[in-house]
């Protein structure tokens, strides 16, 4: 329903949609307004950065539709080297280790910064920074 153009502007529509208008649009017919993955329904529980693969700026590509971020990432399959790689929970030398890689595991890669590459053994984690000179591409 949309009002005249002479309503006064406190009953003026600020946008050209709203619930009412729902059953007119074929694809919307019958749906809640407030149904959908991204309801702003209250507070969600924060994830467990060590363990889920999300942070404020971005998440791994399996999060997407779940928690929202501005970006998602498909993670970039990285094989540990010779002599392993330890998995750390802050990107610098003495960080709190959260585990350790052996030799041809796999490392997902969804950011690098200097010197580091943030990222997961899975979308289940754990989640940590290892050096990037302890990584090589897969073939």
């Amino acid at each position: 329903m949309t009002l005249p153009a002479d309503d006064p502007p406190s009953k003026r529509r600020l946008f050209p949609w709203g619930c009412e208008d729902l059953d007119d649009n074929p694809q919307m017919s019958g749906k809640d307004a407030t149904q959908g993955p991204y309801t702003l329904s209250g507070p969600v529980p924060r994830p467990d950065a060590a363990r889920m693969p999300i942070r404020g700026d971005l998440a791994h590509i399996a999060f997407a539709g779940r928690y929202f971020v501005p970006h998602y990432v498909v993670p970039q399959p990285r094989a540990v080297m010779p002599g392993g790689a330890p998995v750390l929970a802050a990107p610098a030398e003495g960080a709190e280790e959260v585990c350790t890689l052996m030799e041809g595991d796999s490392f997902e890669v969804l950011d690098l910064s200097g010197a580091w590459a943030w990222g997961c053994l899975g979308p289940e984690g754990p989640v940590g920074y290892v050096h990037i000179d302890r990584l090589e591409p897969v073939n």
